[in-house]
């Protein structure tokens, strides 16, 4: 279910009303695998069941993380696509004014209410520019 949401929603067609829908929907398919989660076995050998529990885990948290960032980042770029920032022809329509930069995200904790922290890193650019490219 999480990974056909991420491509609805969180794939190569973006859009801002998609990710806020997931980033309701996966602290609700959280909150499901840790109501329902079981791991049979014992702490006596290599629990595969315990490190396939840690996985779906993680992949919870780094889609709410990833979903947060395309939504964070209000522009088109390369791969990251929003459908509403694209030029009259279809292109990935940038803001380099904006978001020039390198987005790194903090974790804050374990937690429903534990909002990653957002670093930005200015990006420098001495011997290139930016400028608009086509992809056609």
């Amino acid at each position: 279910e999480l990974g056909a949401l991420l491509w609805e929603k969180c794939g190569m067609l973006r859009n801002k009303k998609g990710l806020q829908e997931a980033l309701t929907k996966i602290p609700e398919l959280r909150s499901e695998f840790w109501n329902n989660v079981r791991v049979p076995g014992d702490d006596e050998d290599f629990n595969q069941s315990l490190e396939r529990a840690g996985r779906v885990a993680d992949f919870l948290e780094f889609a709410e993380l990833m979903c947060t960032d395309a939504l964070a980042r209000d522009e088109s770029c390369g791969a990251h696509f929003r459908e509403e920032h694209q030029t009259s022809e279809g292109e990935a329509l940038r803001d380099d004014e904006n978001f020039a930069d390198v987005f790194a995200w903090e974790f804050q904790g374990n937690g429903e209410i534990a909002e990653p922290k957002l670093h930005r890193e200015p990006l420098h650019f001495e011997t290139v520019h930016l400028t608009q490219r086509s992809y056609k």
